[in-house]
Formats: structure tokens, C-alpha cells, sequence
């Protein structure tokens, strides 16, 4: 495979040598004006050409709708083959029954779904995409943040569930200081001590086995959500109290967010009649939506008093917190306040799940635990020594552990993005207005675009590697603008508490093997039932 790219690698190269060659402007200076003109016109023309040569719309290949209800009745209770909880496995299908390139159509209240399973087009399409991409993601919180509550958003919507040049501006205003890696790097120390205390609770609640109890994914829940305050609140929201009752406020915050989150596929493709009568679940979801926003803007009304009288003190911009950043910059103090409301909206259950299949994968591979173990153990030498940037550099092994579970089991089971513009996908002609899905779940586990891809060889992440990996085939937090804002902060959290929980305790799981499954993510499901064992 790498062959054949490197072949078109110097094919591309060769014409470019041939067109400079026949060009009047090869036998003196080159016209920078006139060189760029000459490649528009020729792009231009291939774009042309290919348009010319491209297979209708209507010939795509995928399963015939049916009269009325077109290709909806497939994803109903009972009678449809395509179940919401299996949505990773109906991309595989869909794969293995119409080739690279399938179409769910005639979707109730919708547009067609275009799966994508080549990675050279997905690149295309990532390059061409501009400065607002179109991301098909959660059209009911669309609805819910401009319609139903579209008095407290109004021009500061966020970054999720928004598109164009709102979703723009918003992320122009945040991005700088969510990704700078110096921001991050300050919250090191604090996500270390929330996962200290975690694994210490973690110790607390075994069983006469030295097992997890089985509501354990929950109480990774209240580890992310203790992790989003710190980084979205500057603030401990005691959501790891061992007397914390069942319907605290942080409970509530997890459960309403899980709730808004895991109902958002039932609402877009089993039920979407909410678009034209208010349903049931969308009653649900929208008071899910309005209790998660009521209790936690008390967090967060707090967190801003205290910060805004803190901020008045520090003058080296080095000192202050993400949030802190966001209010020396903006005028309208809203920015912060959506930007928390987003971090936690989306960060409970996107990196709780993602840690549960970590786990999982680690419990279930002794030799591959044995390995991070070892280097953990040469970076932290003493099980009290303290973590910082250096070290985190140091964690290879473990990094390319968790790419390569993202890789075969991504939470995320796919990107998408809205065609802005008419394309030629796959050698079809593809209409503005088409939601393209690619199945990074797929891609991400094909030979073509993976050497030995049904291996689990998180050596095939480190430089040393010989082994192909298509840099569009697995992509856990997306590409190019709309790639997730929060992966600096998800991949720390990850790894500082993988790497403090197998530095000093073993893990093993001693029960009938898990299925995956989608809720909003796709992960492990089942009790996990981790047995937790003190390292000497």
C-alpha cells in the first residue's frame, strides 16, 4: 500500500515536472501571478473533467427505501435491521454490501445519509471544506439553543451543536487559549490530584473479590465530571465524596447531561417526528436540557465571581486559568459561561466513556499492561513521585496505547460533515446539502489503510514503526476546524490517570468477555467489574 502511494506520490510530482517543462515560463524567471493562475485553471479543468465523467447521484448504491417511509422503518423497534445500539455494526454492513461508498435515503424529516469508507475521499473532502465546515451533528440541540432557549444563547451559541459563522466567531474567541499548550500543561497538577483521590476511592470501594462494584462506570462519571470542574470551573465540585447521595446536584449534572447526549441518534433517526409535533422525548430531552443548564449555571455563577475577584490580582497572563483567560479578553462575560456549559455538556460522557474501553483493553491485555507498567516505572520511580510536562512526554508507550484503542474501538464511530457544494465522491456526483458520514470505526480497521490492522500493535503509533497508517483512517476527534476543541484536555485527563492507576495497582477482568455498544459513545457494555490488585 505504501508502494502505490509513493507511486502517486512521484506521478503527481512527474506532471507537475512536465507541465513546468512545455511552459513558456521555464526558460526564465517564473511569474508567481502566473504560475498560481495556470494551476487554478488547470485544477480547475480536472475538477471540470471529473464532474463530466462522474456517475449521477440517484446511481449511488444502498438500500431501496420503501414507499412513504422510505429507509426510516430500518431503524425502528422490532422490525428494523439497523438498531441505534449497533450503529458501528450497520456501518460495517453497509461496507461489506454496497463497497466504498452507500446511501440511506429518503430518511423521515432529513437528508440522505452518504457513508464513506475511502480515505483518500475522505481527505478531499476535508481539504476542500474552508474556514466553516458543516458538521450534521445534533440538529435537536441546534433547535433547542436557537429556538427553545434561544433568549439565554442568542449570539454566543457555542461550538457545539452550532454551525456557520456563529459556530465560527464563537470558537475564534476560545480556541487560543483552550489549545495553547501552556494552558494545559497548569492543569496537570490539578487533574492529578482528582485522580489520586479517584484511585484512592477506587481502593475504597472493592469488594471482598477486590472488584469494582458494578455501577463503576458511573463513578468513572463522577471522576471526568470532578475533571471538567477543575479545567471548565477552575473548582472541586466534590463530585467523589463517599457520602455523595444518589440525586446530589453532580449526579444530576451526569445524569441529564448522559440523557441529552444518548437520546440525541433516537431523536435524529428512530423518532424524528419531533420536528413536527413535540414528542414525548423531545419533552424529555428538552427538560433534561433545561435542568442541566439550571443547576449548573449555579457552578457556574459562582466559579465567576470568585475568578473575576482573583483575576483583578494576577498580572502575568502565564498565572491565569482558561476561564480567567477567556474573561481578561472578552467583554461579554456569556463567552466563559457557554464555554463551560459546553466542556461539561459534551466532556462528561465523551471522556467517561473513552476511559471505560481504556480500561477494558488494559484489564483484558496483560502483556500490553506489563509494558505501560514498565514505563511507568521508569518514570516514576517512587508511587508518590509527581507528575509533570517532561514526564507526560516520556509516557510513548502509553500514548500509543490509547491511539491504538481509539483506532480499533473509537468512541467516536464516526465523523461527518453537510456538503456545502456539489462534489465528485467515489466517482459520483454528490449534491450540496448531502450529509456525508465516514465511519472512522471502518476505515480505521481496513487493511488497505492499516498494516495488519486486526492486530492491536500500539507500537505501530511510535516513530520507530514500519507500519502504514492512512492519516485520514482513524480519526477519533475529527479534522482540520471543526476537530474537537477539547482533545487537549480529554488526552491529558486519559493519561494522567492511566498512568497513576497501572504505576501502582493491577488490573484484571475475570468475567464473560464484553460486547460494544452505542450509547453516544461506543464502549464496553456491561458491569465492569475491574479486579483492582496493589502492585509491590
Amino acid at each position: 500500500m505504501k508502494n502505490i502511494h509513493r507511486l502517486q506520490a512521484n506521478l503527481t510530482r512527474w506532471r507537475s515536472t512536465a507541465a513546468t517543462a512545455h511552459s513558456p515560463l521555464s526558460a526564465g524567471s517564473p511569474a508567481p501571478a502566473a504560475a498560481a493562475a495556470t494551476a487554478t485553471a488547470a485544477e480547475d479543468l480536472e475538477i471540470t473533467n471529473e464532474c463530466v465523467s462522474a456517475k449521477p447521484y440517484s446511481q449511488v448504491p444502498g438500500p431501496t427505501p420503501w414507499p412513504v417511509i422510505g429507509n426510516t422503518w430500518r431503524m425502528l423497534p422490532v422490525i428494523g435491521p439497523y438498531q441505534i445500539s449497533d450503529l458501528a455494526n450497520v456501518s460495517y454492513i453497509l461496507y461489506k454490501q454496497y463497497g466504498k461508498i452507500a446511501k440511506l435515503s429518503n430518511l423521515v424529516g432529513r437528508p440522505d445519509l452518504l457513508f464513506v469508507y475511502d480515505a483518500d475521499e475522505i481527505e478531499k473532502v476535508y481539504r476542500q471544506e474552508g474556514d466553516t465546515p458543516f458538521r450534521p451533528s445534533m440538529p435537536c440541540l441546534v433547535k433547542y439553543k436557537s429556538q427553545v432557549r434561544g433568549n439565554f444563547f442568542g449570539k454566543l451559541p457555542g461550538v457545539v451543536g452550532v454551525h456557520g459563522e456563529p459556530w465560527r466567531e464563537f470558537r475564534t474567541k476560545v480556541q487560543k487559549p483552550v489549545l495553547q499548550p501552556q494552558t494545559v500543561k497548569k492543569y496537570i497538577q490539578p487533574i492529578e490530584e482528582v485522580s489520586d483521590y479517584f484511585i484512592k476511592r477506587m481502593q475504597e470501594m472493592k469488594n471482598h473479590k477486590s472488584e469494582m462494584p458494578a455501577d463503576f462506570d458511573n463513578e468513572i462519571h463522577k471522576w471526568a465530571l470532578e475533571c471538567i470542574g477543575r479545567v471548565a470551573l477552575d473548582a472541586r465540585l466534590g463530585c467523589l465524596r463517599p457520602d455523595l447521595p444518589k440525586n446530589s446536584e453532580p449526579q444530576k449534572i451526569i445524569d441529564a447531561a448522559k440523557y441529552a447526549l444518548r437520546n440525541v441518534a433516537l431523536l435524529e433517526l428512530k423518532y424524528p417526528f419531533w420536528r413536527y409535533l413535540p414528542s414525548t422525548l423531545w419533552t424529555k430531552y428538552v427538560n433534561n436540557m433545561d435542568y442541566f443548564i439550571e443547576i449548573c449555571m449555579k457552578y457556574i455563577d459562582d466559579a465567576m465571581l470568585r475568578l473575576k475577584s482573583k483575576s483583578q490580582t494576577v498580572t502575568d497572563e502565564s498565572e491565569l486559568s482558561l476561564v480567567e483567560r477567556i474573561l481578561a479578553k472578552e467583554s461579554d462575560p456569556k463567552t466563559a459561561y457557554v464555554l463551560a456549559l459546553d466542556l461539561i455538556l459534551v466532556g462528561i460522557d465523551t471522556i467517561s466513556m473513552a476511559v471505560c474501553s481504556m480500561l477494558y483493553q488494559i484489564a483484558t491485555r496483560p502483556e500490553e499492561q506489563e509494558k505501560i507498567h514498565r514505563e511507568m516505572l521508569a518514570i516514576l520511580p517512587n508511587k508518590d513521585d509527581k507528575l509533570d510536562s517532561s514526564k507526560l512526554e516520556k509516557m510513548v508507550y502509553l500514548k500509543a496505547f490509547i491511539k491504538e484503542v481509539l483506532r480499533m474501538y473509537s468512541t467516536v464511530i464516526g465523523n461527518g460533515r453537510t456538503l456545502q457544494k456539489d462534489m465528485v465522491i467515489c466517482g459520483y456526483k454528490i449534491p450540496k446539502g448531502i450529509q456525508l458520514v465516514f465511519p472512522t470505526i471502518v476505515t480505521g480497521n481496513m487493511e488497505e489503510y492499516v498494516t495488519e490492522c486486526e492486530h492491536f500493535k500500539p507500537e505501530r503509533w511510535m516513530k520507530q514503526s514500519t507500519d502504514y497508517i492512512h492519516p485520514f483512517a482513524s480519526l477519533p476527534y475529527g479534522h482540520g476546524p471543526r476537530m474537537c476543541l477539547g482533545r487537549r484536555f480529554a488526552d491529558l485527563e486519559m493519561q494522567v490517570f492511566l498512568a497513576k492507576l497501572i504505576r501502582s495497582y493491577k488490573l484484571e477482568f475475570l468475567h464473560k468477555p464484553l460486547e460494544y455498544k452505542v450509547t453516544f459513545m461506543y464502549a464496553p457494555d456491561g458491569e465492569l467489574k475491574f479486579k483492582m490488585t496493589e502492585r509491590p
